[in-house]
């Protein structure tokens, strides 16, 4: 009996030595997998920034009337709003702005000094790369795209770093120069509209084939699906207040001869059959196709899918750019646009909270520029502004030039992004007084070209006799070998035009706040809801999410955490 009794207790202690050793597996196991679900430093799952290309600061408030109450009126109420976010750099254009915002610079450091601009004393686009190739569509110039012209790393190359490269980076837009510059250097992918095909292409500079999902997106012909029915306005017309009357002097028509008018409802389907699937970047369901994207990516990719890291998604929409050219900024389109962008929004932030759950990303939604009024508008309602005829600008340039050194040489060669360019090695071999001869370019424009407020030797912007944030602007816009020698600054209300023709549509560029005051809000994880007043850049924007993330700052970054935006502030 003694024996069994033994036995007995023996077994009963092995039974209780099991079952806490089992316990504190649990309990391991359960501590283990609370450390997984929670991301490093309490950093979101995904954080996804939304350019609206165009956009000003001012549509928030002048179609707010009719929006809905999940799209720009929830950000405006659980988001931090940074009322007064300037861009600071001149030009406002859109390469620069979107390496702008996610760079955390300007275009003094990070290279990107136009949509267009000289590089190597020859002319190139900001994102041109002949070494690479296309990658989904026929060989064509269309693929043949990188951030090699981008000198600084992104917010979002940053968070690759900081996660060893686990976290994943995936940049969407229509534009090409949208999608690839946000995403920066080490992007696991990135895609843009290719017009002949209608697909999501890339270049071998990030990968050699596309990733199945693409395939299948681009399979789907979204294209011809969101055009068949054509472009009908959300309400009746004569209810858009906002807007001028439908039928005006300010609009682009469509069509080879404009023979079709420049009003709704607009036979997109027609316009498909004859322009083919580049159409659909002038038209609200652009920025459908680049959320459907967008979304497609995200479950390509299983973005934020990871509890332990934290993925970028760069998102760029460029339509609102597109119609607000063709258009202008007081067009019925234009405000149908931005309702159904608002719609769309209202919809992709709900299935973020599905996806990802509402305490799970990081939401930013900004601009890379606004614009400005409709010239024949601004006459039509006594406003100040007229066009500054870069045309006239270049005659006065060179002509100047040959006077001054007695030659018939061509020196200037030419005037763009509001800037005037030289022929540099030629000025050298010839041994000219370089400074001197801008100096006097300067000095003939400055008296006679018409709507220049200020003409200003870039190289000497700190000694021009002009406001300190316009000289702020041209040394931050100024990149040797990249820029022009010389910055032609506008007057309020005017902006370049190459001809005297009726200015249709719109454009954008200069300092003045209709270019400039762009709309900032974040949203989500580590965010409180508020608004500020105070002056920020669009040079914070990369520096707050650095900050948020818990990460180096760009290489080049010259910005500052806007902290009154995190929660606990």
């Amino acid at each position: 009996m003694t024996h069994q009794y033994y036995r007995l207790c023996t077994l009963a202690l092995g039974l209780l030595a099991l079952g806490s050793t089992a316990q504190a597996q649990r309990k391991a196991s359960t501590k283990q997998a609370t450390h997984q679900v929670t991301p490093q430093h309490g950093r979101p799952r995904l954080v996804v920034t939304m350019m609206v290309d165009q956009m000003t600061w001012d549509y928030l408030y002048r179609y707010q009337a009719r929006f809905v109450e999940g799209g720009f009126k929830r950000l405006l109420t659980q988001g931090f709003n940074c009322e007064n976010t300037r861009i600071n750099y001149l030009p406002s254009v859109t390469a620069i702005g979107h390496s702008s915002v996610h760079t955390g610079s300007v275009p003094a450091i990070h290279g990107i000094a136009g949509n267009d601009f000289v590089k190597d004393n020859a002319p190139i686009y900001c994102t041109q790369d002949r070494s690479v190739t296309t990658v989904g569509a026929p060989n064509g110039k269309s693929g043949q795209m990188s951030p090699r012209n981008l000198l600084s790393t992104t917010i979002a190359d940053e968070l690759r770093i900081a996660s060893n490269f686990r976290s994943k980076t995936i940049g969407v837009a229509i534009k090409d120069r949208a999608s690839i510059l946000p995403a920066g250097h080490t992007a696991n992918g990135v895609y843009w509209l290719d017009d002949a095909t209608g697909n999501f292409i890339t270049s071998s500079y990030y990968m050699q084939e596309l990733p199945e999902w693409v395939k299948r997106f681009n399979e789907r012909d979204r294209i011809t699906a969101l055009l068949k029915d054509d472009w009908h306005p959300l309400f009746p017309i004569d209810s858009y207040k906002q807007s001028s009357p439908d039928l005006n002097n300010y609009e682009n028509p469509w069509g080879k001869q404009g023979e079709v008018p420049p009003t709704l409802p607009l036979p997109t389907a027609r316009l498909l059959q004859e322009q083919g699937k580049g159409v659909i970047r002038t038209t609200p369901f652009g920025n459908t196709l680049t959320f459907e994207m967008a979304k497609a990516a995200i479950e390509g990719e299983q973005l934020g899918s990871r509890p332990e890291e934290t993925d970028f998604l760069a998102m760029s929409h460029s339509a609102t750019d597109y119609v607000g050219h063709h258009y202008g900024t007081f067009a019925i389109e234009t405000e149908d646009t931005y309702l159904r962008l608002d719609r769309d929004l209202a919809d992709f932030l709900s299935y973020l909270d599905q996806r990802v759950g509402k305490d799970g990303y990081v939401f930013v939604l900004t601009a890379d520029h606004a614009a400005g009024h409709n010239l024949t508008f601004e006459q039509e309602h006594k406003l100040p502004g007229s066009g500054l005829r870069t045309d006239r600008a270049l005659k006065i340039a060179d002509s100047t030039a040959r006077a001054f050194t007695g030659q018939n040489l061509a020196l200037v060669t030419r005037v763009a992004n509001y800037q005037v360019f030289f022929n540099n090695p030629r000025i050298d071999s010839l041994g000219i007084d370089r400074m001197a001869l801008i100096r006097a370019v300067s000095s003939a424009l400055r008296e006679r070209l018409p709507g220049a407020a200020f003409v200003i030797p870039a190289e000497e912007a700190q000694l021009a006799t002009a406001p300190q944030a316009i000289r702020e602007r041209v040394i931050n816009g100024y990149r040797k070998g990249r820029s022009g020698e010389i910055f032609i600054v506008a007057d309020p209300g005017w902006y370049a035009r190459s001809s005297g023709k009726r200015a249709l549509g719109t454009s954008h560029g200069v300092w003045s706040p209709y270019d400039t005051h762009i709309p900032l809000i974040f949203m989500g994880r580590g965010i409180r809801p508020g608004h500020l007043y105070r002056e920020t850049y669009i040079t914070d924007i990369a520096a707050t999410l650095a900050a948020l993330l818990k990460t180096q700052y760009p290489s080049g970054c010259i910005g500052h955490p806007i902290t009154e935006a995190f929660a606990g502030h």
